[in-house]
């Protein structure tokens, strides 16, 4: 499998919603193959707990606006790590060094990389 083209849109959104926020180094995964209840993983960075927060909002009123509601939102609180599930795509808002502890892009490494539309994407 891979992940359809109305998640492949909605990694788009989503990134531009986290660029807009001053996200780095997003990187998103096509996890359909692995994980048969989600497409795709999007992978972002934000430098302080208030920066992660904004981001994490940002990509929640890109999704609603998009009529994509959230299933559910973990590490609000703390804001070093927000996880956001939107079915199809679950998006990862990582506080710098959380990003480097659990190091998800080690994990998800043999998994397709997907276009973020953002001109800055990680390096592979």
């Amino acid at each position: 499998m891979t992940a359809s083209a109305r998640t492949r849109e909605l990694v788009e959104i989503a990134a531009a919603a986290a660029d807009s926020k001053g996200a780095e180094d997003l990187v998103a995964f096509d996890v359909s193959d692995p994980l048969p209840l989600v497409d795709a993983f999007l992978l972002a960075t934000g430098n302080s707990e208030r920066n992660v927060a904004a981001i994490a909002d940002a990509v929640e009123e890109a999704m609603l606006e998009q009529g994509v509601k959230r299933l559910r939102r973990e590490g609000k609180s703390d804001a070093r790590w927000i996880l956001i599930d939107f079915g199809d795509l679950v998006v990862h808002v990582f506080h710098e060094q959380e990003r480097v502890f659990y190091g998800l892009e080690r994990l998800w490494k043999d998994c397709p990389v997907l276009p973020t539309g953002v001109t800055a994407d990680a390096p592979e």
